[in-house]
């Protein structure tokens, strides 16, 4: 037999040469008969939008889930957000603590996720998956998507780069003139021990930017967003502009020539802003400060994270939501009460909200403005809201009785410096709203007999609540001069923090949204599924309040 040698004959592997002409043969029809690599498409965040269509199954998605709670005559979540009419915002929508006014289609609660029970399927999610998941980074990628995609893309592209972060005064380092707000988180919802961290950041048109030359100026920038705080964190009730006080950073009246303190003098190391300015100042010299409204192209950048339990401010890397809000209209006062008067006549008449946009674009308001989303994919990948992910989005920031130009965070704002910075509740202390002298999360508790609006929070019912009653002592450990802090009082235990992660990784898996995006770790028992129309039994029982608002006093 012949033979074939490789390397010599001495010390060599030899081979059959038929068995080497057989293998051989067999590797070529092998290459030649192989599958094709599978090469997956470019990630277009819009398509799903886009294959979504204008369709939008629950007409009524402006009401959230928490409207829906069983007050059952004993329990008031609703006065955090439906209030008096107070200042410029005069939606006075306080009645419907009262009362149940919802429109036919209203009448079903269609946010169905809230009965599905998924005890079972997050056992299946180890600790480790959770961390895993909730410590990568899908931000960062959005924006390479967004820019990289054929065709391009017309709504807003993020322009913050979380990865460079933040200075000292709290600018980001990228340059963008974004800045970051730290702020006391609204009631419910946003606290950590109901499952969401989130952050704010904002940024001034470029006028805003600029010296009186139009050259760049952090100094007049500083100056412009110490009169945008002490303008929009005011009390409403305080009806005499000069007596109006806020503690803001130390800013130098020189560079804008204005007399912030109203001592007389143009002084470096200003602290306070007494009573308000006629103008803004430098190339924004002309712009009028209006006392709860934003100068027209002032934007928003709002994240929704997961609880990180280990991370010291508890926010996530990943992100559950991307908000953007761009204020692109600037109304007088009597259209904006106008607007107002508009929404409580439809309200009257039941009639279905509508809102003009799309979700490339973003929705546009009636107090002028668009609003961008952006929500995880079934892979955890960020992508752009369908047409009816953003109608939900429009509820709360449209005619709520309780909102500061249709804004939660920034009137929230903790003063001066130290509210220059990413958010992070220790060392905020639980203070009361405008108007209140009990401290906010305790008057919170009290009124709702629990640490949500479901009463479906039992770490919370059984830190702080004994025998059906709030533990008074043991809140106000929160409160200014106790020992403890809003971290203290809101940050939920390591295995509950995780377990609220995997019952929201479980929603972004089934891309149900459209369902419901409450962090719940079962079913509440206090939700109605069918509404009739009529008494909520508050009023009854001595349970209706007026006076919800999102200014706090903090000195």
């Amino acid at each position: 037999m012949f033979t074939s040698t490789r390397g010599g004959a001495r010390g060599g592997l030899a081979v059959p040469f038929a068995l080497a002409l057989l293998l051989t043969t067999m590797a070529v029809a092998v290459w030649k008969h192989r599958e094709p690599a599978v090469v997956e498409p470019p990630f277009d965040p819009l398509a799903q939008a886009l294959a979504s269509g204008s369709r939008i199954g629950n007409r009524e998605a402006p009401i959230p889930s928490m409207c829906y709670t069983k007050t059952e005559g004993v329990s008031n979540p609703c006065w955090t957000c439906h209030t008096g009419g107070v200042g410029v915002n005069v939606m006075g929508d306080a009645s419907l603590q009262a009362e149940y006014a919802f429109s036919d289609v209203g009448l079903t609660n269609q946010w169905t996720n809230l009965a599905v029970d998924r005890t079972s399927e997050m056992a299946g999610i180890s600790d480790a998956e959770v961390l895993r998941y909730i410590r990568e980074d899908n931000y960062t990628p959005l924006r390479a998507a967004l820019l990289g995609r054929p065709g391009g893309f017309k709504g807003w592209i993020p322009d913050l780069d979380l990865t460079l972060g933040f200075d000292a005064e709290g600018f980001a380092r990228d340059g963008s003139d974004w800045r970051a707000v730290r702020y006391k988180p609204f009631l419910g919802t946003f606290w950590p021990t109901n499952g969401n961290t989130d952050d704010v950041y904002l940024r001034l048109p470029k006028a805003f930017r600029e010296d009186s030359e139009g050259r760049p100026s952090r100094e007049v920038y500083r100056l412009n967003l110490a009169i945008l705080e002490a303008a929009m964190t005011a009390d409403p009730e305080v009806k005499d502009v000069s007596a109006l006080r806020r503690r803001v950073e130390n800013v130098d009246e020189r560079v804008g020539g204005v007399d912030l303190n109203a001592d007389g003098l143009l002084t470096a190391g200003v602290a306070e802003v007494r009573g308000l300015p006629s103008y803004y100042v430098g190339a924004a010299a002309k712009v009028r400060v209006r006392r709860h409204f934003y100068p027209q192209d002032t934007e928003f950048l709002h994240t929704v994270r997961y609880v990180d339990p280990s991370a010291p401010s508890l926010l996530s890397r990943r992100l559950k939501e991307v908000r953007y809000s761009r204020k692109v209209e600037e109304h007088e006062d009597m259209r904006v009460r106008g607007f107002y008067a508009d929404e409580q006549e439809k309200k009257m008449q039941a009639r279905l909200p509508v809102f003009p946009g799309t979700p490339e674009l973003g929705l546009l308001n009636d107090h002028g403005w668009r609003l961008q989303g952006f929500i995880e994919d079934a892979r955890g990948r960020l992508r752009v809201q369908t047409l009816e992910e953003h109608v939900f989005c429009m509820g709360c920031h449209t005619n709520l009785g309780v909102t500061v130009d249709q804004t939660f965070a920034f009137p929230r704002k903790v003063p001066g410096a130290d509210g220059w910075r990413e958010q992070d509740l220790r060392g905020i202390p639980d203070v009361p709203q405008a108007g209140h002298t009990r401290p906010e999360v305790l008057t919170y508790f009290e009124r709702v007999r629990g640490g949500d609006e479901f009463r479906a929070n039992d770490e919370l019912l059984g830190r702080f609540f004994v025998g059906g009653r709030v533990d008074e002592q043991a809140v106000r450990r929160a409160a200014k001069g106790g020992d403890q802090d809003l971290a203290w009082l809101l940050t939920p235990s390591r295995q509950r923090a995780l377990d609220l992660d995997r019952a929201y990784m479980l929603l972004v898996r089934e891309q149900s949204f459209t369902k419901g995006r409450d962090t719940l770790l079962s079913p509440p028992a206090n939700v109605l599924t069918q509404v009739e129309n009529g008494s909520t039994g508050l009023e009854d029982a001595g349970l209706l309040f007026e006076d919800g608002r999102l200014q706090l006093v903090w000195d």
